[in-house]
């Protein structure tokens, strides 16, 4: 098993969007729950969105509700998140990473096979 690949991030203004991507191999992916989060400067990395395997289950956190939205495409093996009406302070690197276990899916701890992460910074 190999670690995801993220890509998608750069540079866009307050209010812009971006959709970000995730692939990961069968074997990583096939079967599991997948989240993204991110990780400001300074800061500790937080959970962003989550989404099952049959992607009928959703999660997000509250500062993301009605502006993000997670996505899966389990035949191409790719997470996606589509981020609108982005804010300075969404700025940070993204990851996204596969839930082994069955605790909280907020939890960064019960992640593993993360990605090196994507880089989203949105200008004022």
């Amino acid at each position: 098993q190999v670690q995801p690949a993220e890509s998608g991030g750069g540079l866009v203004q307050a209010g812009g969007s971006l959709r970000l991507s995730c692939a990961a191999s069968g074997r990583t992916f096939s079967g599991y729950t997948m989240g993204w989060f991110r990780q400001a400067p300074g800061k500790e990395r937080e959970f962003v969105a989550s989404i099952s395997w049959s992607g009928d289950i959703t999660y997000y956190t509250g500062s993301v509700k009605g502006r993000f939205t997670i996505s899966r495409d389990n035949a191409q093996n790719t997470v996606y998140l589509q981020m609108n009406s982005l804010k300075p302070e969404d700025t940070a690197v993204y990851s996204c990473a596969r839930k082994y276990s069955t605790g909280t899916y907020y939890s960064k701890f019960e992640y593993d096979y993360w990605g090196q992460g994507t880089q989203v910074t949105v200008s004022s």
